[in-house]
């Protein structure tokens, strides 16, 4: 595996001093988050994360500008930080080490405002959901409009003592600038340093959104089958297993179990690896006998072209939809090592054994994906799922309604990397199969998930 596209080795950016300290940064902020409870908490927690994404984006345009410096022919700008990797400073890979280092820095603190929103959102799915669909935004420093928005959080603060949280913190949070917390709820707001220019098509995305969750009416973008579905189940996961992972993980380097659900799971720590002592030969014999071990315990290792899979690696803050590793009700620590990558964790399904477990469930199921399909096109159908209903009408006739789900590679990421339960997925396929008020293109959404998210 590799966690840069220069191709180098996991160990040499882990141990890279920027990452080192990055980690020791990331456990407290992830304490923070999860006591916060007034908009004090909220407030100072923003500050000091604005400051860690700020630094480290300020670096990564400094050694961006470096690198073209030296393609160019010319040495790094008076100036540049100084590169920490104890590499060869004539060689333009050892900048080019740094600019990608800090874009992943940037990702992992992130991850911190990710989980600010969820937990400032009350764990509602919906907002989320809603404001995620808009392009990334991109970098934060440099942009022009960054002083408007921080002195409209400070006016917030400092004369309604309102939270504000700055979405560019975030990268969950894509459409609109701001979030204001007020007697009412959260508002959501486009912040233009001249009120002369307003962007009507970004208020109007504003307005869509949060129509979308109040009405269940399209949400923003060019489908208007796009919609959300309150699904009137509780949120039932298997995240304990997770828990167990993650501990068992640290002291012995691989963890592997069956996840109910036709689902296998492996967790390995490079920190719990590194105390194995084991070579690196060593390592891959030991991962892979406990991985075909435990595919064969879940019943997925036949087939394995037929195979679906997903992994923690070099994720985070990449798919806005994704629950942030802050809010998983894991150690502080170890959600730490999920977001820099120090722990990882894959999970594996066969796409035909969950199609019978659903079958077995009474809703028909086909695995539809070809085998060995290794990258997927996004909206590529993986599964469909089909209901047909029969009822007597008041006169005396028979109506019928028949429908075809289609299962897409977002919602299957969502089975496997939070180890929803499967009774309690089914239960809402069979919602959203029996109703007749389902749209085309539904994103589900379970009760009471502030129960499952710490």
């Amino acid at each position: 595996m590799k966690l840069l596209d220069l191709g180098v080795e996991p160990e040499e950016v882990i141990a890279h001093p920027r990452h080192q300290a990055a980690q020791v940064d990331l456990v407290p902020l992830v304490e923070r988050v999860r006591a916060c409870r007034t908009a004090q908490d909220g407030y100072e927690l923003q500050q000091d994360l604005l400051r860690h994404i700020l630094d480290v984006e300020k670096d990564r345009n400094a050694f961006s500008q470096a690198v073209k410096r030296m393609r160019a022919g010319k040495k790094p700008q008076a100036g540049a930080p100084e590169p920490h990797s104890g590499r060869d400073l004539v060689d333009i890979e050892t900048w080019a080490l740094e600019r990608d280092l800090c874009e992943r820095l940037g990702r992992q603190f992130r991850s911190i405002g990710d989980a600010l929103a969820w937990r400032a959102f009350n764990h509602d799915r919906r907002y989320i959901l809603a404001l995620c669909r808009n392009e990334s935004p991109g970098l934060m420093a440099g942009k022009a409009g960054l002083k408007a928005e921080l002195e409209t959080v400070e006016s917030h603060w400092r004369d309604d003592g309102r939270f504000a949280l700055m979405h560019d913190l975030t990268n969950c949070l894509r459409i609109g600038d701001i979030s204001v917390w007020q007697d009412d709820g959260p508002h959501t707001y486009e912040i233009k340093t001249n009120a002369r220019y307003r962007n009507r098509l970004q208020e109007q995305r504003i307005a869509t959104a949060y129509e979308a969750i109040r009405t269940g009416s399209a949400l923003p973008g060019d489908n208007p089958d796009e919609r959300l579905h309150d699904i009137d189940t509780p949120l039932r996961t298997h995240l304990e297993l997770l828990q167990t992972a993650t501990q068992r993980a640290a002291k012995d380097g691989i963890f592997s179990a069956k996840v109910p659900g036709s689902r296998a799971l492996i967790a390995v720590d490079l920190y719990g690896v590194i105390g194995q002592g084991w070579t690196p030969q060593e390592f891959r014999q030991r991962w892979a006998r406990q991985w075909n071990a435990v595919r064969r315990r879940a019943r997925i290792g036949d087939q394995l072209d037929l195979n679906m899979t997903v992994t923690t690696l070099d994720t985070v803050s990449r798919d806005p939809k994704r629950v942030p590793w802050g809010v998983y009700p894991v150690h502080p620590v170890a959600a730490a090592r999920l977001i820099g990558d120090v722990m990882t964790f894959i999970v594996e399904t066969s796409g035909p054994s969950l199609a019978a477990d659903l079958t077995a469930q009474g809703i028909p199921a086909q695995w539809v994906l070809p085998p060995g399909t290794e990258e997927l096109v996004g909206g590529e159908v993986v599964m469909e799922m089909r209901s047909r209903a029969e009822w007597r009408t008041p006169n005396g006739l028979t109506a019928e309604l028949s429908r075809t789900l289609q299962l897409r590679r977002s919602e299957m990421d969502r089975y496997l990397i939070e180890l929803l339960d499967q009774d309690c997925w089914a239960a809402g396929i069979r919602h959203l199969l029996l109703s007749p008020n389902t749209s085309d293109r539904p994103w589900p959404v379970f009760r009471d998930e502030g129960h499952t998210w710490l």
